[in-house]
This record gives C-alpha cells, sequence and structure tokens, in this order.
C-alpha cells in the first residue's frame, strides 16, 4: 500500500478495496480499469489498461505511400473514413500534392457526416444506458411522457401519448421475455439513475429512433466514397467524378445524387436540433449536480483543428474546427500546436509493453519506435492469460504515453469546444453559454462527465451547420463551371523526391489525430499514429503523470462499489477505440502470431 502525488496534481492511494472493470464494454477494442475506493466510496487511485494490439504500422513498411489509406482506415470501423483522411492528407504533405476545391469541400461533408453520425452514435446507442434507466421506463405516465416531450422539444413530430405507450408496450415485451439484449447486465436498481420514469421513456424511445435514422445519414458517405464502412479516399483529391447532367452514370456526382446528399444533410440537422440536443438538456437537468469526471480536461486539453474553408491550408485561421493547446488551467493563453516539432510531441513507454532503445527519452512520431515487450510486473496478482489485479508500478499496457511539451493532455469534443470557448470562436460562445444558460450552472460545469457528453452533443450541431455550409459552396463552384475533384499532376512516383516526410491531421469524433509518414526510395520507411484514444487513455509517463482516463475518474464517489456505473459513466463519455490506440511492430521477418481457422 502506497501514497503517492503525481506531478500533475493527483495524490493516488492504492490501498482500499479494489474494483476491476474488465471488459469495459459499449466501447471499440478491449479495456480494463481498475480502481481503489476508500471506506467511503471515493476512488482514490486509477489504471487504465489496453489489453490489445494491431500490427498496421508492420504491414505498411516498404508499401506504396498512395494505397496507406485502404490499410489505415482499417485500424477502426467505428470512425470510419477519418483514418484515410488523415492518410492522404500525410502523404500529400510529404509529396507536396493540392487538391481541388471541390475535394476539399468533399472530404470536409464526408468528415462532418462523420461526426454527427458517430456523436449521435456514441449518445443513444454507447452512452446513454449510463444515464438512463430502460427497466424504469415502464413506470412511466405515457401521456406524461407526450407532455414532457412537447415541452423539451416540440418541434419533432412524434410526440403523442399513444406513440410512448405503444414504445413502452413493446419495450414491456422485450423486457418480459428475458432477452433484455443490449439493456442486459446493467445496474438498474443502482440509486445512481436519476431520471424520472417519463424521461427514461422518452430517451429509450429517441434511442430506437436514432438507431433507425443513423443509416440514413451514412448515406452521403456512400455517395461521395462509393460505400460505407470504409469508403474510398484518393490521394490528390477524392475518387468520385462531378457530371451534373449524367443519368445513372456510375460513381460520378450528378444532380439526383447531390439532391439526395443535400435532403439527407437537412434531416441530419433536424434530428439533431430536434432530439439529440434536447434529451442532453433534459438529462442535464436532473444530472447537473453530478459533476465528476472532469481529470485534466479543465487544465491540459488539445486540438490540431481540422474542416479547412480553403483547400490546402491547415494554418489556424483557416480551420473552422478549433486547433490549439491550454496548459496549467490557464485559458487565456491558447498555445499553437507545431506537430513537426519533435520537442511538442513525443511518445514514452515506462509503463507500456514496449522498448525504446532509451528506456525514458520520448521520440517524436518521425523517429517513432514500437517495439513490444509484454511484461507483468512483480506485484502483479493472477497470471498473463488471468490477471486479478495489474502492478501499475511497472508496464501495464498496450497503450503509449504521448505528451505535448510534457504534459498529458485530453483530446476531443470537450477539448475542442474549451479551446474554441478560450479564443473567442463566435458559434463554440454561443452554443456553450446557451447550455449554461438553460441549465443554469457555471462555466466551471464544462469540466466533467456530463460537460464532455454535452461537447459531443453540439459540436453534432455544429457539425450538421457546417455540412450545409460546404454543400451549398460546392454546388456554388460547380455552378461556376469548376468540376474538378483530384490532381493527378505528382501522381507518378518518378515525380517524387528520394526522400520526403509528411504529417496529415484531422479532428477526429473521438479527438485529434495524427500520421506522421516517411517515404523513401517511393515506398514507405516509416509510419506511425498518435490517435485521440492515445492520449486519452495513456498510462502513467517517465514523470509519474497520469493520463486523461485515470484522471477523469479521481475523487468520483460510487453509489456502489460492487454496482460502478459512475465509472462506465466517465469512461463511456470519452468514446474509448483500443483498436485504434494500440500497436505493435516487429524486426522485418519476424512472426507475430499465428491463427489457426478450422
Amino acid at each position: 500500500m502506497s501514497t503517492k502525488t503525481t506531478p500533475n496534481g493527483y495524490t493516488l492511494d492504492d490501498s482500499g478495496q479494489r474494483v476491476v472493470v474488465d471488459p469495459v464494454t459499449r466501447i471499440e477494442g478491449h479495456m480494463r480499469c481498475e480502481v481503489n475506493v476508500d471506506e467511503e466510496n471515493i476512488i482514490r487511485n486509477a489504471v487504465s489498461t489496453g489489453t490489445m494490439w494491431r500490427g498496421l504500422e508492420v504491414i505498411l513498411k516498404g508499401r506504396d505511400p498512395r494505397d496507406a489509406w485502404a490499410f489505415t482506415q482499417r485500424i477502426c470501423g467505428v470512425c470510419t473514413g477519418t483514418h484515410a483522411l488523415t492518410s492522404v492528407r500525410a502523404v500529400e504533405d510529404a509529396l507536396k500534392i493540392e487538391i481541388p476545391e471541390n475535394a476539399n469541400s468533399i472530404r470536409n461533408i464526408m468528415q462532418l457526416t462523420l461526426q454527427a453520425h458517430d456523436h449521435l452514435v456514441h449518445f443513444y446507442h454507447l452512452h446513454a444506458l449510463d444515464w438512463v434507466n430502460p427497466v424504469n421506463a415502464l413506470k412511466a405516465n405515457p401521456k406524461a411522457t407526450s407532455e414532457l416531450q412537447q415541452k423539451v422539444s416540440p418541434k419533432h413530430a412524434k410526440s403523442s401519448p399513444g406513440y410512448f405507450r405503444d414504445i413502452q408496450n413493446r419495450l414491456k415485451k422485450f423486457i418480459e421475455s428475458g432477452q433484455l439484449g443490449p439493456f442486459k447486465n446493467g445496474y438498474w436498481t443502482n440509486p445512481a439513475y436519476l431520471l424520472p420514469p417519463e424521461a427514461d421513456l422518452m430517451a429509450v424511445t429517441h434511442y430506437l429512433e436514432a438507431l433507425d435514422f443513423q443509416k440514413e445519414i451514412m448515406k452521403i458517405r456512400t455517395i461521395l466514397g462509393g460505400k460505407d464502412p470504409h469508403p474510398n479516399w484518393l490521394v490528390g483529391g477524392v475518387p468520385c467524378p462531378i457530371n451534373v447532367d449524367g443519368v445513372g452514370s456510375v460513381g460520378a456526382l450528378n444532380m439526383v445524387s447531390l439532391n439526395q446528399i443535400s435532403s439527407i444533410i437537412d434531416s441530419t440537422r433536424e434530428f439533431v436540433k430536434n432530439v439529440y440536443i434536447p434529451d442532453i438538456l433534459a438529462v442535464g437537468q436532473f444530472y447537473k449536480g453530478w459533476l465528476y469526471g472532469g481529470g485534466i480536461s479543465g487544465t491540459s486539453v488539445l486540438a490540431y483543428g481540422d474542416i479547412p474553408d480553403r483547400a490546402n491550408d491547415y494554418s489556424p485561421g483557416n480551420l473552422l474546427m478549433p486547433s490549439g493547446a491550454i496548459i496549467d488551467g490557464n485559458l487565456k493563453e491558447v498555445h499553437e500546436v507545431d506537430l513537426r516539432n519533435p520537442d511538442e510531441i513525443q511518445e514514452f513507454v515506462p509503463h507500456s509493453w514496449y522498448n525504446y532503445p532509451d528506456g525514458v527519452k520520448g521520440l517524436h512520431p518521425w523517429d517513432g519506435i514500437t517495439e513490444d515487450n509484454f511484461q507483468l510486473g512483480p506485484n502483479t496478482k493472477g497470471t498473463k492469460t488471468d490477471i486479478e489485479q495489474i502492478d501499475e508500478n511497472a508496464k501495464y499496457s498496450w497503450i503509449k504515453a504521448p505528451r505535448w511539451r510534457g504534459h498529458a493532455m485530453e483530446v476531443g469534443p470537450l477539448a475542442r469546444y474549451v479551446i474554441g470557448y478560450a479564443k473567442g470562436h463566435e458559434e463554440i460562445t454561443e452554443q456553450i453559454n446557451f447550455v449554461l444558460k438553460t441549465l443554469d450552472v457555471p462555466v466551471t460545469a464544462l469540466f466533467s462527465t456530463l460537460g464532455r457528453t454535452a461537447a459531443r452533443a453540439l459540436e453534432a450541431d455544429w457539425a450538421g451547420d457546417k455540412m450545409r455550409y460546404f454543400m451549398d459552396k460546392m454546388i456554388a463552384n460547380i455552378k461556376a463551371g469548376d468540376s474538378s475533384t483530384a490532381n493527378v499532376d505528382n501522381w507518378d512516383p518518378a515525380t517524387w523526391p528520394k526522400e520526403a516526410k509528411g504529417v496529415g491531421i484531422s479532428e477526429a469524433p473521438r479527438g485529434a489525430l495524427g500520421h506522421w509518414i516517411r517515404i523513401k526510395d517511393t515506398r514507405i520507411d516509416n509510419y506511425q499514429c498518435v490517435v485521440p484514444t492515445t492520449w486519452n487513455g495513456s498510462p502513467r509517463d517517465s514523470e509519474g503523470n497520469i493520463g486523461a482516463f485515470e484522471a477523469s475518474l479521481m475523487n468520483t464517489k460510487v453509489a456502489r462499489a460492487e454496482e460502478p456505473v459512475e465509472i462506465l459513466r466517465t469512461l463511456h463519455s470519452f468514446d474509448p477505440c483500443l483498436a485504434c490506440s494500440t500497436h505493435v511492430m516487429s524486426d522485418e521477418g519476424r512472426e507475430l502470431a499465428k491463427v489457426k481457422v478450422r
């Protein structure tokens, strides 16, 4: 048993009851979390473990950089497309390739569509059940639920008592059948659930509506990218030509497909404004006193920025989604971020299952090394295949520990909104002030699990508006006579320099995403991804600083240690993606694993 204070200000106490959540479900990938709670059920120590790895970097070595997007996109099937976008930007940066304006608009529409879709799916299907009790919805009065719906969202058409009664009856049959499906294993008698039955019924109804509506949103990416998930991309632009007069032209954008996209954009904006935002505000009214989970969101946040207004310009002033870094909680100073500077972004591995030539020194991604070294610490309880308690003083995660100028940082929608608010971003400031006024809470309420959840909803609303902006911009450009969507001037490798390196950025739904590439003799010499969950889910670094996941759990009071819904509530607010964040490389030709299929 020991007590120690980290440089970033957290006092860790590993005495008390150890609570293990393994696996953490309703996320992408495999994750383990352990906490120590004291006699008052307050979390005094938190350990976040990434329990899986991937091999994309070793697969990419020696390949054609023009194909990298197709491989990196398979890192994740949830935030599908954002890795591909980041990859083509990295290659274009290395080879000095510029894209047409139409390609920039199409890429932005695809990325913004992903943002809106991912945020909807995250709240309703991954996170809502941390706030909403579907079993309690059986006690609701459908007439009172209808009145609540009309109060919080008068423009939503589906609000009659009969409609809610029908949903309640369907839910009752589902639960009484004993086949709870997605509602199984929930802590439905836990006092941590605070919504009245009518709010629960309304939210469960919208859970089902969102499940049906989400497939409509992604038709945009299917039209523009040829398929979804994993739409098609292209170094130098986008692979879909524009032929507005074409009829039945395969793969080309004509007036039929453009009008369909425009209609879906309108439907998306309507659903977000009339369902998603009101639901967040309704949930917030009942949980605004539960402001745990802020962690380092109030001190250290990072964003690379995204959604360039004009093509080929990734300067902060041209990125509609804000960029910058805030440290030590100083909202009056937003630092610029240089992803090429080896002193700014470094990855450390003292508590990660990897080897570095120097085990303490951090490495910039252009010089990244990922050599696996799985070993359990001497104080681990259990075995390699059945860990009972991890030893956090040793290596304990497949996730590395990235740092910005030595600081552990939080990334994601909340980080983007805090930075936008600090920079005086007009639209973001108006959104935040509206929520704070509606819920009657101070600005410090942002730095919480609820604030992180609300930021995603606000960003979905913002993304829908920007989808309309770029759609109108592209149509105007086409009307002006410009139908180009790709630049292939430097497509031939014979035009490339002998060596080149580049970096591509995007703001994935989960946060800041960067790909760093080195090209030598027209082939990939090194490729490294630092993804949002690498930032948020990082283990301790060489100085002992804890990452965003671990910090967010500290000092949270849980109602029942044996039913830690509060742990899930906060971790889910980040939307962890372990498939993105963990990786492994090996020496050339070394066998990593053998899978036998019978």
